[in-house]
């Protein structure tokens, strides 16, 4: 599950989400055919990687050529890397990297997070 994304930056409030292995069959037994999983609505997968937040507007009402007047403030994001997340698959994108399969999906798509600690 560990690959070398140390040159990848998630902005915003984008999270990088690894998918669960996909099953070829049911809880039962049946086998589904090839291509299911991608289009099932809702899908599952560990975050590895978290944006910075929402940006917030300044309050500092400086001069424009002031460096304090640049700096960007975010409020954070409640979802945390190693969570398992619950998300909407049509608003994910599905991106490939060293030829393993990731989603970029906002925090908004997240549906539901399951944290090992509290």
């Amino acid at each position: 599950m560990t690959t070398n994304l140390d040159n990848i930056i998630v902005v915003g409030d984008r999270v990088l989400i690894k998918p669960n292995d996909a099953t070829d069959r049911t809880k039962s037994g049946l086998y589904l055919p090839a291509g299911y999983q991608d289009k099932e609505k809702i899908q599952s997968g560990y975050i590895l990687k978290c944006g910075p937040g929402y940006p917030l507007p300044s309050l500092d009402e400086g001069e424009a050529w002031n460096s304090k007047a640049a700096d960007t403030h975010y409020m954070p994001l409640q979802v945390k890397p190693g969570d398992l997340a619950l998300f909407l698959q049509k608003n994910a994108i599905e991106i490939k990297y060293n030829s393993d399969k990731y989603f970029i999906v906002p925090q908004s798509a997240i549906l539901l997070v399951e944290r090992d600690e509290f």
